[in-house]
């Protein structure tokens, strides 16, 4: 995502993380590390095939940029990343590490091979909202406080991908590994579904990305709304995402039409009870 209101509002999220929250990461893991290069960006729990349709995770994958779009005028038209800028700033008023993590989230390479979107480090971090316009002042953040919007940035991507390979699981036969190809980031461009709730009353997410995901030479659009979630959890989550299939194919409405009714059917089990103790698998229909 790109712009300077999303910057805010991880700063407030890292300013209630704890000075001893580091303490309940576990070490390593897909939030604990350093972050695609100048990415300022910010709920509902899947079965388990989900988990199949993911490669595994080598720690020596080359990887690229975090998938998230900054609104920059020099930026790579093929990953919408403005060029890596691991330099401090002119008046920085600290030292800021450079190293990097590696996602979970698996991209598209031109000759096939197995690689992982990488998040931008806490200086390209930092470089990224200075290009958006924001000047550093005492009480906006600390050192620490970079350290945790860069968890929480690097566990919201994190968590938008896990959303996605629930959906993903819907073809788990057609395809196994699905790939991040692109992405785009649209805060201000509300979905059709997110301006309805307000209409109803409910907040505006905070932010909105689109991504394109490769389901083995199919290119199939997702959208992500991003919502406050109030206090940072242990893992750095803060971020309620509803993420569903873009409704620009028959094949995401079908999807859509299928969960639906899942969903609806497991809520009815739930509430009246069913012969198999009120759970409905999701690979029934």
């Amino acid at each position: 995502m790109g712009n300077t209101a999303i910057t805010r509002v991880q700063m407030e999220a890292a300013k209630s993380v704890p000075a001893d929250h580091a303490k309940y990461m576990g070490g390593g893991g897909a939030t604990g590390g350093s972050p695609p290069p100048e990415c300022p960006m910010h709920q509902k729990h899947g079965d388990a095939k989900s988990a199949s349709a993911v490669p595994p995770h080598p720690k020596m994958q080359a990887a690229s940029e975090c998938p998230v779009q900054h609104d920059n005028s020099d930026v790579n038209p093929l990953n919408m990343m403005p060029p890596a800028n691991q330099q401090p700033a002119a008046d920085q008023p600290f030292p800021l590490p450079t190293d990097r993590q590696t996602s979970t989230i698996p991209k598209v390479t031109e000759d096939g091979s197995v690689q992982f979107w990488q998040y931008p480090s806490q200086q390209m971090f930092w470089n990224a909202m200075l290009r958006k316009g924001w000047r550093w002042k005492t009480e906006d953040v600390s050192q620490k406080d970079m350290g945790d919007i860069i968890r929480i940035h690097n566990a919201n991507n994190e968590q938008a991908w896990q959303e996605v390979l629930k959906w993903e699981a819907l073809h788990a036969k057609e395809c196994g590994n699905p790939r991040l190809k692109s992405f785009g980031g649209k805060a201000k461009d509300y979905s059709p579904r997110a301006r309805f709730r307000s209409w109803l009353g409910y907040e505006l997410p905070f932010d909105r990305h689109d991504w394109i995901v490769d389901r083995c030479g199919k290119d199939v659009r997702y959208v992500i709304d991003y919502y406050d979630g109030g206090l940072v959890d242990k893992d750095y989550r803060f971020a309620l995402l509803d993420v569903r299939p873009a409704m620009d194919s028959v094949d995401n409405v079908w999807d859509r039409m299928r969960v639906a009714y899942i969903r609806w059917k497991y809520e009815l089990s739930e509430k009246f009870g069913g012969r198999d103790g009120g759970k409905v698998s999701a690979g029934s229909d």
